[in-house]
């Protein structure tokens, strides 16, 4: 099947500027900063209002500038270059294709969330951006590769942070009109899919979003045909109710099969990003039972084709379903297998201290031709975690490798940054992304230069920060002391630390807090000040993590801290942008070894900014003691409190006695050389090492290709 860019909204646009309607439908825009700077030329003011959304700009963007754009020499030259990229993009050979032409049958990804861009918002953390990142580099790559996800109708929640603290979830229905999305049809009726539970059948359509040379399907159970309760399954994300829970589940993995097979795809390999699509296993097997084949023989004829991500490093955080309630969306599929209940349960049973659980990564890992977890320690984790379903085999054996996990370079970077290394290390430094020799050349820029693009990110961040109070100060409700903790008095050329990352407990937000007298003067030292911007939404169920927030947000509102100490609501991938290209310290303190790898500080890495983390996940792997800095000591502990307790006291230590003094240790020129030396060293190995142009690099080599053969 060929990858074409393919417009799913029509537009009403002069001729001369008339493909913007057609680069407004491919999110390939939204990871190139001039195709996104061509949209806001349209008109500045509109495009940050509508929140960076190119379809709803072009509805609503007055038709005279329309017009004169088509008559500007220079909008003109912009349009006409960028377009030549956009052509050159899609029609010459990747470097898959160079270099893997055998893989010609597309991999099929699936994931319960994608972080494309803030306009779709059917992501809820790092597991959605790490998967729209992985679709952009599979694009950028020229990979055959084909996603399934869900179309959340209500996308992710908006949050408000209340005068005292507390977290609440605003809806965030979604107009499908304005989105980059266009309905799957066939013989002029909407394309659906369907699965039989033992008392109703279920249906969903399908929505197609294009991602580069990438399409993404995503399944929609609101449908005339479904009754009330399911029209609202793919309403929102990760619902609590467990039968919602399950049924979402059974939808993405056997659903998504079916999918991808009315669409007309044959799958050469079918990754599973997560436990939650690991119903796949079972109908790719219920494909081969009806052609006759037998259970088992069906197991091992798929296997091979099957890879299986794990992000999870406590047995708590995967998801298990009572056997019980698996029978009661079951009971007709497992007789379509040829397996009787218990043959059934078996594939996936899990003993647990609350009694026999269905596992969804147990029955990924025992139908899985490749396992992997997403750092180095993860994967010694996870073999160690799930040896009991190899009880004959060390942990060392056990067959769980590891892919770290990386972010996608071009989607991250400052704009103003790719320009400085395209002066220094050529401009197309891009395309040898994961060159060590090439990116070294970082030591070649001038020290003013690259600390002149980081104050003019810092100065960007300040701004817009300060905008969006503004913002939200015109729409009422919003307390004074509310407006000084959102970030009104940051100062652009104070030392800024950045915390933004889902609020859950293992990641010890509050860490940083644990001694406020000792902080309030690390905060308030003369002439050395220090800045903390928190940020970060907490799963709508999980009241301990909104009790995080609560516990963070007091601090913020003490008069002692001088509006020094701020929390950004409603952290979106917008907000990210500016806050990993803004600030110069990324703080990072999970409670190791909970932390799968996490991919925010690599955010920051690759703009320039050193990371102050605990030595867990990809930082223990990154970590060489030029590049940042770490927080305890790469040791298990005997207890959660003597960890806190450590880390904290090293947290305080490397602040007082390292970071301040080295951040303020200028010259006659105001930079620190010592400072801008850590910058550089920390670009010169997290950009080439921890980007997805390695990682899916790595996935292809490790997993994909070995599948082909097998």
């Amino acid at each position: 099947m060929e990858f074409l860019a393919i417009p799913s909204q029509q537009f009403d646009l002069p001729k001369r500027i008339s493909r913007l309607g057609e680069l407004a439908a491919n999110l390939w825009w939204s990871w190139n900063p001039d195709a996104a700077r061509l949209f806001a030329q349209l008109d500045h003011d509109l495009w940050e209002r509508l929140g960076h959304n190119p379809i709803r700009l072009l509805n609503e963007v007055n038709r005279d500038r329309l017009k004169q754009a088509a008559k500007d020499k220079d909008y003109l030259e912009n349009y006409d270059r960028l377009f030549a990229a956009f052509d050159d993009y899609f029609k010459k050979d990747a470097w898959s294709q160079k270099t893997h032409p055998q893989l010609i049958n597309p991999v099929a990804y699936f994931s319960m969330e994608y972080g494309l861009h803030e306009t779709l918002p059917i992501y809820s953390g790092g597991l959605g951006v790490l998967s729209g990142d992985h679709l952009k580099e599979a694009s950028d790559l020229g990979l055959p590769f084909v996603a399934v996800g869900f179309m959340y109708a209500q996308g992710y929640f908006n949050q408000r942070i209340s005068e005292d603290g507390w977290q609440e979830a605003l809806n965030n229905p979604l107009t499908f009109e304005h989105l980059p999305v266009s309905l799957v049809m066939k013989d002029g009726a909407p394309l659906t899919i369907d699965f039989d539970f033992p008392d109703r059948k279920l249906s969903a359509q399908i929505w197609e979003a294009r991602v580069g040379r990438v399409p993404l399907y995503l399944l929609d159970s609101n449908v005339e045909a479904n009754n009330e309760y399911d029209r609202l399954l793919t309403a929102r994300l990760y619902w609590s109710d467990l039968d919602r829970r399950v049924m979402q589940e059974i939808l993405l993995g056997i659903g998504g099969v079916r999918a991808l097979r009315a669409l007309g795809y044959n799958p050469a390999v079918w990754h599973m990003n997560e436990g939650h699509a690991s119903f796949l296993t079972l109908e790719r097997i219920r494909e081969q039972v009806a052609g006759g084949v037998a259970f088992a023989s069906a197991a091992q004829k798929t296997r091979a084709q099957n890879v299986f991500t794990t992000h999870t490093p406590v047995p708590a955080g995967n998801d298990e379903f009572p056997l019980w309630l698996i029978e009661k969306y079951l009971a007709n599929y497992w007789a379509e297998l040829g397996l009787t209940r218990e043959q059934f349960m078996d594939a996936a049973k899990h003993s647990t201290p609350h009694g026999e659980m269905y596992s969804m990564p147990v029955l990924a890992l025992k139908l899985s031709g490749g396992s992997n977890g997403v750092s180095e320690l993860h994967g010694e984790v996870s073999r160690d975690m799930w040896k009991f379903l190899w009880p004959d085999r060390a942990v060392k054996d056990v067959p769980i490798q590891h892919v770290t996990n990386g972010v996608h370079t071009r989607n991250w970077m400052g704009r103003r940054m790719n320009t400085l290394l395209e002066s220094y290390l050529g401009k197309n430094w891009y395309d040898s992304l994961d060159d060590h020799a090439v990116i070294s050349r970082i030591d070649e820029i001038p020290d003013f230069e690259l600390w002149n693009v980081h104050l003019h990110l810092k100065r960007k961040m300040a701004f817009y920060l300060t905008e969006r109070v503004r913002e939200r100060w015109t729409r009422g409700g919003f307390h004074p002391v509310q407006v000084v903790g959102s970030g009104v008095l940051i100062n652009p050329y104070a030392l800024t630390i950045g915390f933004a990352r889902r609020f859950a407990t293992y990641k010890r937000a509050s860490l940083i807090l644990s001694d406020v007298e000792r902080l309030l003067e690390l905060i308030n030292r003369p002439n050395q000040p220090v800045q903390i911007i928190f940020a970060g939404k907490a799963h709508p169920a999980d009241d301990p993590g909104k009790e995080l927030i609560q516990q963070v947000y007091r601090a913020v509102k003490k008069a002692e801290t001088g509006g020094r100490i701020v929390f950004v609501e409603d952290y979106d991938m917008n907000l990210a942008r500016y806050l990993v290209q803004g600030v110069d310290v990324w703080l990072n303190t999970p409670r190791r070894p909970y932390e799968a790898s996490g991919t925010s500080g690599m955010k920051a890495a690759i703009n320039g900014v050193p990371n102050f983390s605990v030595l867990d996940g990809w930082w223990r792997e990154a970590y060489n003691g030029k590049n940042g800095w770490a927080i305890g000591e790469d040791k298990p502990y005997e207890s959660n409190e003597a960890q806190d307790a450590a880390d904290a006291e090293s947290l305080y230590n490397t602040l007082e006695r390292q970071i301040i003094p080295k951040f303020y240790e200028r010259d006659p020129k105001e930079m620190s050389s010592a400072w801008i030396s850590i910058m550089k060293e920390t670009m010169k190995t997290v950009i080439p090492q921890f980007s997805t142009r390695r990682m899916v690099k790595e996935y292809i080599g490790k997993f994909y290709i070995p599948a082909l053969k097998k």
